[in-house]
């Protein structure tokens, strides 16, 4: 007879079949489509995150982040996780308990980035603008000169709210007040001009899953060497031994140690799949990348205001070119616009987020979905939504 199984939980029957992804075009604030090269790179046979060919790969990924962060910073790698483990890295080596931080909030980023400084013991001071709105340089100096502080968060690309920031004198600024300048760039990267070392950005990171079209899970990021010289003389430890930045300059082959020592294990799939998004990136070039995006926008925005649509985002050069804010059209609900193009078109956009949320429909034309035929598939779908789903008369 057959013996009682010691197992208390069964086979799950849920396991019985693979499981069929549908394929959508993901036309929200990301993630993003992944073209056939980068999912095919990341489908490679495993090798083991310490094999020689391995450290290449990470070298690649070194100087393809450097190419488009526009950064000579050796301390340049990618975080074993997604742009908010990017984001704590930052936080969790540039501070100390007590240390000083000034966060320009406009949106969720800045609301993300007070949370986590907070709970690491940091002294935050925030200045606000509403959502849409920026802030401006002379803005900046005086909440500098009034706080002083070691360190200021400011996003790039408010994809919350669909704002771009300027950033040319801020880094001078700062430096002025001897402050670091961490910068956000995750919705931005590659989708707007961006020049780290000529900006005086003293942090800079980025996520896979944006304009580099790589799935979610790898994070690119970079210190100056006014940003290491902090990170590297504190008194105490990170908190966070994974984001821990002298474990992690050495398992990058960023620092003068003749070996590396295992650290984590990096998610090889992910580096993979990284190397070759960057690479698409290089073949295609910067410059022409920031100028796709600009051009794809802009034809994207004409359109929606030919259809009576408005933006949220009033000033021209401050609107995201690969995120999009569109002002819930009035009377209609946004849940219901939403749901009924994913159902009839088979495309994804979202609603808004953090600050923004009931506000906004927000649009993600990102790398490869940034062209002229992704805007007319979602012109064609807003069109329809309007004539489909419930207005009310009041």
């Amino acid at each position: 007879s057959r013996t009682m199984s010691s197992l208390s939980v069964p086979k799950p029957a849920c396991l019985n079949k693979p499981f069929v992804a549908p394929h959508r075009f993901m036309f929200g604030p990301g993630p993003s489509n992944v073209p056939p090269r980068i999912l095919e790179a990341g489908a490679n046979p495993i090798i083991g995150h310490m094999h020689p060919e391995m450290f290449e790969i990470m070298s690649d990924i070194k100087s393809g982040i450097q190419y488009a962060f526009q950064t000579q910073n050796n301390l340049t790698f990618a975080v074993s996780g997604t742009g908010h483990t990017a984001m704590e890295c930052a936080l969790f080596n540039a501070l100390e308990p007590g240390d000083g931080v000034l966060v320009a909030v406009n949106g969720i980023w800045g609301e993300r980035a007070t949370d986590m400084a907070e709970r690491i013991g940091a002294k935050v001071n925030t200045i606000s603008a509403p959502p849409g709105g920026c802030f401006t340089n002379d803005e900046i100096k005086k909440a500098l000169s009034k706080h002083r502080p070691a360190l200021m968060f400011l996003a790039h690309g408010e994809s919350s709210t669909g704002v771009l920031h300027a950033l040319d004198g801020i880094g001078d600024l700062c430096h002025q007040y001897g402050c670091l300048f961490l910068v956000d760039c995750v919705a931005s990267m590659g989708g707007a001009p961006l020049y780290m070392d000529k900006q005086g950005i003293d942090i800079l990171y980025t996520g896979s899953q944006k304009v580099l079209n790589a799935p979610p899970g790898s994070a690119p990021i970079s210190f100056s060497p006014r940003a290491c010289q902090k990170a590297f003389n504190r008194r105490t430890k990170p908190v966070s031994f994974f984001l821990d930045l002298a474990w992690l300059a050495n398992y990058w082959g960023c620092d003068d140690k003749p070996a590396r020592t295992y650290h984590h294990t990096g998610p090889v799939s992910a580096f993979y799949s990284l190397r070759e998004a960057l690479r698409m990136l290089a073949e295609e070039g910067l410059e022409e990348s920031w100028e796709r995006h600009r051009t794809v926008a802009e034809y994207f925005h004409s359109g929606l205001e030919d259809m009576g649509l408005k933006l949220f985002v009033k000033d021209k050069s401050s609107r995201l070119p690969t995120v999009t804010t569109i002002l819930a059209p009035p009377g209609y609900d946004w849940k219901e616009i939403t749901s009924f193009i994913m159902k009839t078109h088979n495309v994804e956009v979202s609603g808004g987020l953090g600050p923004s949320a009931g506000l906004v429909l927000r649009v993600g034309l990102m790398g490869c979905n940034s062209s002229r035929a992704s805007v007319d598939m979602v012109l064609s779908a807003f069109r329809d939504a309007l004539q489909h789903c419930h207005k009310s008369k009041v």
